[in-house]
């Protein structure tokens, strides 16, 4: 697939059933071995700033992003925000996978940055094809700025 860069995937879900819905459709495209599931928007940001449980941390910033909306701590619009204001992350793709087909909800996403919002499907064959296409979009054919792509 995509031989010139490495793929990590930051994952933020607090469901745990969306979030092996999620890795098994990204396992289809090939992106399954640098997927790290976070379930709340603190681990998120902590993941992000290398704080917390993950101060140790060595690998590079994730090549995307994938969060709930609805996430316990740290809501994922604060977490968007945080990510999408800050120069050393604000260029990583991030995909906006939720459940709220909320008008207020999508447009204020777009405004904080979202790179794309995804309402998940009920039905699982539905969630499993969208979001396996999103993921082969974002991290494979996408191309985002070297410095990013190499943490």
């Amino acid at each position: 697939m995509n031989n010139l860069m490495p793929v990590h995937i930051l994952l933020a879900e607090d469901t745990p059933t969306d979030a092996e819905m999620t890795m098994r459709a990204l396992k289809k495209v090939g992106l399954v071995n640098n997927i790290t599931w976070v379930t709340d928007g603190q681990q998120a940001l902590d993941y992000i700033a290398r704080e917390g449980e993950f101060a140790g941390r060595v690998e590079g910033d994730p090549t995307l992003i994938m969060l709930d909306l609805k996430m316990p701590k740290v809501n994922g619009m604060e977490v968007l925000k945080s990510i999408k204001g800050d120069d050393r992350t604000r260029m990583i793709p991030v995909i906006m996978l939720t459940s709220s087909a909320e008008e207020p909800d999508i447009v204020r996403c777009y405004e904080m940055g979202v790179n794309s919002y995804l309402v998940k499907p009920v039905e699982s064959d539905k969630f499993f094809e969208e979001v396996s296409k999103a993921g082969f979009y974002w991290a494979i054919l996408n191309r985002i700025p070297g410095a990013i792509a190499k943490g």
